[in-house]
Order: structure tokens, then C-alpha cells, then sequence
């Protein structure tokens, strides 16, 4: 496929740049990626690739990896700002505030209906049965997502041990997120300048090199659009208006209800959140629960996970979680508006503020990463950061594994180290089982994710009301 230049543009093709891709083929392209966005940032991710790259060979697979680097090194949900750069290379700023709003919706209406169903009949064993299947599917989904994503990253012996190297730093010895992050792009950079092949970066397709889509022949083509390349009055102005969208509601909030308001204090958190969410929800979900837990008190510890739950099993971002604590925060402290009608808005404005930056970081900073696209040593430091966060990635998935196989766990100190382990004797024989089995559905039978969470949510809600009628 050549790179297609249209003669003249047209209503179809909306801030087109010099490709045959009309608006209206991306939209329909950009809702099928949101609705099947499930499994976590690298099922997502995953999803993105077959269908931008693979099925409709709109970009090459240089420049999917170049883009998918970049978006690693930012705060926020990276599958989510994937979507933002591709929209926006493909059909200017419009393309990229359609792909990221319409990659966010899906997510944000599913777990909005789940969290009125958790408030208003989360004591059902039916309910309660769908949220524990529901779980045990993620556990398989999570860990079919570090497989999926370690297999496109760890392409050589020096990114797997930076992803070991990655896992060691933040489960044994509880090495903060940023500097693991920081870390690795220096031993990338550092590596790449040595010489070392194992160090060059955008080249995780080697060994099928005859199914790799090479950028020249993609819809975009190899060259830089004109309206990627960098242009500081666009990415400023661009800038001041999402800071305006991110930060107004802000200072509305603080002036009219006051800084101890729940809605205030909601807005002003989560938006310190979308500054340090590193590694997506999971890399910060620690500090949130224990804030939302223990200093707000907006939600219970275990509802934190049921949380995660919903965000796992829906379609959009892990961060969405955030949306869910938000919902409870102000459910739990309405003032004098009515419960639901609080957490609706607490909804949307953590939301809102979770995800308006992610506009804001592509636009100031995609086009001059475009220009950096063939610097060796950047792209070395970027997929170093890849390798790194799969290490991190499973470190959260055995931590999900262990909080919802097992009833006890316990802290194990060795000096100044310390680890959490399972107490075997509570392993909770009803979740192995359904977790087994939803392992075998997506390994063995190679089941999609939408069947096995359906079926693991049957099976949970069969075994509730059986053991609640026994």
C-alpha cells in the first residue's frame, strides 16, 4: 500500500493529511478499538496494533513503537494516549480529541452503570456472585497482558533482565515507580551509545520480519505529516486551552465550595494523580487506596479491589478505577445534594480531570517526538522503559493474584527488605478454581476476553446462590 495523496480534501476526510484514510472510516475504526479495549493497557494496546497496523495499515510498525515509547514515558493511561498521537497523526488535532474521547466513553459509562449497581444491590448474592467470577477472569486477562506485552518488548537477553531488574526493584526492595522508569531509559541510552545491538531500539519484530509493516508502506507513509511536524505557537496555544478545560473546574470548585468540600478535594486529588500515574492504574493504585482509605475515608479497602475489578472487565483504561473512588467518595459525603446526584458529578469530575492532561501531554510533546524519530539513542532509552514496565506489570498482577486467591497474607522481613507472601493454609478453593478454569478458557481454547468474563460472571453467580441456598 502507497502513500495516497487526495487531490482535493473533502467533508469525509476532516483535517486529513496526506493519506486516503476518510474521517469516517477512523471513527467507525476508533469505536471498534473502545469496545474492544478490555485486558488491561497491553490487551488494549494489542487491539490498537492489529487493527491500525495489521488490518488497516494505516501506520507502519517503526512508528506504532516509536509512538507506544513516548506514551510510556508519560503520567496517565498509555493505550488511551496511543490512541490520541495515531488519531492525531492521522487527521490533525481533531483526530486525536475523537480517538482519545471515544477510547475513554465506553469505559466510563460501563463502570458508572456497575458502580449504581454495587450501591444499590451490591449485598445481593447475584450480584455479589457476578463481582467475584468477574475477578477470577481478570486475574487469567492480566496475566495473558504481561504475556502479550513481554513478548513484544523482551526481544533480546538485555530487556529481559531490565524487566527482571524492574520486578526485583519494586517487589523486594519497593524502589519507587519513577525511578525504576528513570532508571531504565539511562541504561537504554547508555547502552545505545556502547554500540551494543542488544540496545537498538524499534526492532522487537525481528523474527517476523516478513509480516512487519514497514512505514513506507503504510496509509501515513514514512515521511512526517506537515501538520506533526514540531510548531511551538500550536503546541502553546493547544496547551493553554486543555489547561484552562483541566485546571477551571479547579478553581470554580475552591471558590465556590471551599477547600474542604468533598468535590474539591476529589478534583484537587485526582489531578495530582494525572501528574504521577506512571505505569498506568496499577502503579498508583497503592497510593490511592491508602489515601482514599485512610485519609479521605471515601471507600472501604476491600471495595478498592472490587473497583479494579470493574475497571479490568469493562472496556477503556485501568484508570478508570479512579472513577470509581471518586463515585464513592461523594456518594459517601453528598452534602445536601442526593447521594446518586453526587457521585454522578464526582464521577464525571474525576474523570474529567484524569484524562483532560492526556490531551495535553501529546499535544505539547508529540511533535517533536515525531522529530526524534529515527534518534537511535532515544528510541534505546524508550524501549528500555517498555522492558521495565513489564516487570512492574507483573509484579501487580502476582499482587492482585495474592489479594484475591488468598484470604491471609503476611510480611516477611529480612533486614531492611521485605516481602508479602501468601499464607497458604487460606487459599480460597472456590477463586483457584474459577481462576483455572479462566486460564484454560484463554490459553487453551484461545477464548476472547468478552466470552471468558461473561462465563466466569455466570459461573460466580451460580456459585454464590448455590452456597447461599445450601
Amino acid at each position: 500500500m502507497t502513500n495516497v495523496v487526495a487531490d482535493a480534501p473533502s467533508k469525509d476526510t476532516v483535517g486529513a493529511a496526506s493519506h486516503s484514510v476518510p474521517f469516517s472510516e477512523a471513527l467507525r475504526v476508533w469505536v471498534r478499538v473502545a469496545a474492544l479495549s478490555f485486558g488491561g493497557p497491553a490487551g488494549q494496546i494489542a487491539v490498537m496494533h492489529r487493527i491500525v497496523v495489521d488490518e488497516k495499515k494505516w501506520i507502519g510498525e517503526h512508528r506504532f513503537l516509536h509512538a507506544l515509547n513516548y506514551c510510556m514515558l508519560l503520567p496517565g493511561p498509555e493505550a488511551q494516549q496511543l490512541a490520541i498521537y495515531i488519531g492525531w497523526l492521522m487527521h490533525r488535532t481533531v483526530g486525536g480529541l475523537v480517538a482519545g474521547l471515544l477510547f475513554v466513553l465506553p469505559g466510563f459509562l460501563s463502570i458508572l452503570a456497575l458502580s449504581y449497581v454495587y450501591v444499590a444491590f451490591g449485598n445481593v448474592d447475584a450480584i455479589e456472585g457476578m463481582f467475584f467470577g468477574l475477578k477470577a477472569a481478570v486475574l487469567a486477562v492480566v496475566v495473558q497482558a504481561v504475556i502479550r506485552i513481554g513478548g513484544r518488548a523482551l526481544r533480546n537477553p538485555a530487556m529481559v533482565a531490565i524487566a527482571v531488574a524492574a520486578f526485583v526493584g519494586i517487589f523486594v526492595l519497593h524502589v519507587p515507580f519513577p525511578l525504576i522508569i528513570l532508571a531504565a531509559a539511562i541504561i537504554g541510552f547508555v547502552g545505545s551509545k556502547s554500540g551494543s545491538k542488544l540496545f537498538e531500539g524499534g526492532t522487537g519484530h525481528k523474527a517476523a520480519a516478513g509480516r512487519v509493516l514497514a512505514d513506507a508502506d503504510s496509509a501515513l507513509g514514512e515521511e512526517t505529516p506537515a501538520h506533526a511536524r514540531p510548531n511551538l505557537m500550536w503546541s502553546l496555544k493547544m496547551s493553554a486551552c486543555l489547561l484552562a478545560l483541566w485546571l477551571g473546574p479547579l478553581l470554580l470548585l475552591y471558590a465556590f465550595r471551599g477547600a474542604d468540600d468533598v468535590f474539591t478535594q476529589i478534583g484537587v486529588f485526582f489531578s495530582k494523580m494525572a501528574v504521577v500515574t506512571f505505569g498506568g492504574a496499577y502503579a498508583v493504585l497503592a497510593y490511592v487506596a491508602q489515601e482514599a482509605v485512610q485519609h479521605y475515608g471515601w471507600l472501604r479497602p476491600t471495595e478498592m479491589l472490587d473497583g479494579l475489578g470493574m475497571a479490568e472487565t469493562t472496556p477503556g483504561p485501568l484508570i478508570m478505577v479512579l472513577q470509581f473512588v471518586g463515585f464513592m467518595g461523594a456518594y459517601r459525603d453528598p452534602g445536601t445534594l442526593d447521594p446518586m446526584v453526587a457521585a454522578t458529578l464526582a464521577a464525571i469530575l474525576t474523570t474529567w480531570v484524569t484524562f483532560v492532561p492526556c490531551f495535553l501531554w501529546i499535544f505539547l510533546g508529540a511533535p517533536f517526538i515525531e522529530k526524534l524519530r529515527g534518534n537511535v539513542a532515544l528510541a534505546s532509552a524508550m524501549s528500555a522503559i517498555t522492558a521495565a514496565v513489564v516487570g512492574v506489570i507483573l509484579n501487580l498482577a502476582i499482587w492482585f493474584g495474592l489479594h484475591f486467591l488468598f484470604t491471609e497474607a503476611r510480611v516477611h522481613r529480612l533486614g531492611p527488605l521485605w516481602i508479602e507472601l501468601p499464607v497458604w493454609s487460606s487459599l480460597a478453593l472456590p477463586s483457584l478454581i474459577l481462576s483455572v478454569a479462566a486460564a484454560v478458557a484463554i490459553f487453551r481454547l484461545r477464548l476472547s476476553v468478552i466470552p471468558t468474563l461473561l462465563g466466569c460472571a455466570a459461573a460466580g453467580m451460580a456459585w454464590k446462590l448455590l452456597t447461599a441456598a445450601i
